[in-house]
């Protein structure tokens, strides 16, 4: 296991597609994770909304710096990622903060 100092924190909402749930739960679980956590970004925490109007969906990824998130998310491998991904869900968005522990929105 890879122990990292995290400085940054990279938030993904999203809602998932009606009848999509198998195939996207394939597809974060099998590549998308897998592959950001290549790049430098490791998953950190997910939660489901049960409940309210925000997204059903919301991913953390960490980063010890700065460049490893930009350079990542410059990538065609991103961009690849990031376009199979928008398969699946809508209302996406993304948003970098300051590391912090506990749920940040």
């Amino acid at each position: 296991m890879t122990q990292i100092v995290p400085r940054y924190k990279l938030l993904m909402t999203y809602d998932i597609n009606p009848n999509a749930e198998n195939s996207y739960l394939q597809f974060v679980l099998n590549v998308f994770v897998p592959r950001l956590q290549q790049m430098g970004l490791y998953m950190w925490r997910a939660y489901h909304t049960a409940y309210g109007e925000y997204p059903l969906r919301q991913l953390e990824f960490l980063s010890e710096d700065l460049e490893t998130i930009r350079k990542a998310m410059a990538s065609e491998e991103w961009s690849e990622l990031n376009d199979k991904l928008l398969t699946y869900v809508t209302n996406y968005a993304t948003k970098l903060v300051e590391f912090r522990d506990g749920f940040q929105f």
